[in-house]
């Protein structure tokens, strides 16, 4: 491998690493690319590098200028040509390009057109990270759709009002920079909630906040995103009748809940899934829809623990109505109760997110950090020594819960020379334990909430 040595600072050894950029690495034709065809389920498809064949670019980095976001992107096959519109692959949005320019450092070189293998900027794409862009004929992509659900959940908030503004902007930056960050806004507590791909990842933004925007953010304790789930089938009959002077609500479900093996979820490409069955016309059908609503509400908060609630199966099967008290209303209600009471007699269980682990340390480390991961209730999958024997690279599984400080203990224990690196594998049920706490938990905050109210 061809090693290089230089200073950007002192502006030492940076043209010996451009020419070997020139001479080490593959132009653009002489790599093969591949795009992925969203209409055959993302299946690869190869990009032939010619201006002449139509557009492909990818927008690979955003940022922020004084004259708006300037958004870069590398063409792939194709080209770009001033005034011309292209399509967003991944919203459908056209846009008219207005400006391409050429960037060398900071001085930008405004040019007409631009071919494949072109890294080019433009500004006023209103757009995000790593989306595709085509002229509008193809239904390629040149980068997977799938973004993993994130697994941790931190409230954060400014430091002192005057910084909301910077505050707002940055977190509308982040987002469109890297699509595993989501933001939400509480609706019971009003807070920011920031959630990612792990403690590290949130870290790395909370610190950008301040370096790049100067807001100091105060966070709360981390949250573990758990999940809910069943393993066995039940059956529900349901009635919600309320009367309160007046025309009251009234409403009768029945039907079944089942559990769906990963597979069928996969499959249908959605955690959940509604089935009506309904004959006969004692529900209905202008609020069949409201019942679709009233399961969406149960798995947004599941009974346990108030978690989202995914891999069930819910079939309504027959009910009844009210000439006058029925509304959509109450069928949401009704079904959302009827799902939350029957889950309980289903054989709930609480899923944890479970985390591959890999861990890269001096192999006389071996036996304290083994300890420690088993410590951490993470199961070793492989260990892999390098060829001399002096390091070691091992995978495990551990449940993101029991991950938190591992990047301190790591240090300590390997004397500084450890890493690792940490992505989501799957949801797995929590042990009893673990459940029964988690439950109590869930309990208190919603006894002090009702009792605060």
């Amino acid at each position: 491998v061809p090693v290089f040595m230089g200073s950007a600072f002192k502006n030492k050894g940076v043209q010996p690493l451009l020419d070997g950029v020139l001479d080490y690495l593959p132009e653009p034709s002489e790599k093969a690319n591949y795009a992925l065809d969203r209409s055959k389920d993302e299946a690869e498809v190869q990009v032939s590098c010619s201006k002449d064949d139509p557009l492909l670019a990818l927008a690979f980095k955003l940022e922020e200028t004084q004259f708006g976001q300037l958004t870069y992107m590398r063409i792939y096959q194709g080209m770009l040509k001033k005034g011309n519109q292209i399509h967003n692959v991944n919203d459908g949005k056209k846009i008219k390009l207005a400006r391409i320019v050429r960037m060398h450092s900071n001085d930008m070189e405004e040019i007409d057109e631009a071919h494949a293998g072109d890294v080019v900027a433009m500004f006023g794409i209103d757009c995000r990270s790593m989306d595709t862009f085509s002229d509008g004929g193809m239904n390629l992509a040149m980068s997977t759709m799938f973004v993993p659900e994130p697994v941790m959940s931190l409230a954060v908030k400014p430091a002192e009002t005057k910084m909301q503004n910077n505050f707002a902007k940055a977190l509308t930056k982040f987002t469109k920079e890297d699509p595993t960050l989501r933001v939400k806004v509480d609706s019971e507590t009003k807070e920011t909630v920031l959630s990612g791909m792990g403690e590290l990842h949130l870290e790395v933004y909370i610190e950008r906040m301040k370096r790049e925007y100067d807001v100091e953010v105060v966070s709360g304790q981390p949250n573990v995103n758990y999940k809910e789930t069943i393993a066995a089938r039940a059956e529900f009959d349901w009635l919600h009748k309320k009367q309160s002077g007046g025309s009251g609500q009234y409403a009768k479900v029945s039907g079944y809940i089942e559990p769906m093996t990963e597979e069928e979820i996969k499959e249908l490409g959605k955690p959940n899934e509604f089935k009506n069955r309904c004959t006969g016309t004692n529900i209905p059908p202008e609020y069949y829809p409201s019942c679709e609503k009233g399961m969406r509400d149960a798995m947004h908060e599941g009974s346990l623990v108030g978690c989202e609630v995914e891999g069930i199966r819910v079939v309504l099967q027959d009910g009844a109505s009210h000439a006058v008290d029925s509304s959509d209303m109450a069928f949401r209600i009704c079904m959302a109760s009827a799902i939350r009471e029957t889950m309980k007699t289903a054989q709930p269980s609480v899923l944890e997110p479970v985390m591959t682990v890999e861990v890269e340390i001096p192999s006389e480390f071996q036996g304290a950090v083994t300890a420690s991961l088993s410590k951490r209730m993470g199961m070793i999958q492989s260990s892999d020594m390098n060829d001399d024997g002096s390091g070691l690279k091992l995978e495990a599984q551990v449940p993101l819960a029991n991950m938190f400080g591992y990047s301190t203990e790591l240090r300590s224990l390997t004397q500084g020379k450890g890493e690792f690196t940490m992505e989501y594998f799957k949801h797995t049920p929590v042990p009893r334990q673990t459940q029964d706490e988690l439950m109590d938990k869930y309990k208190l905050e919603r006894l002090e909430k009702e009792a605060a109210a």
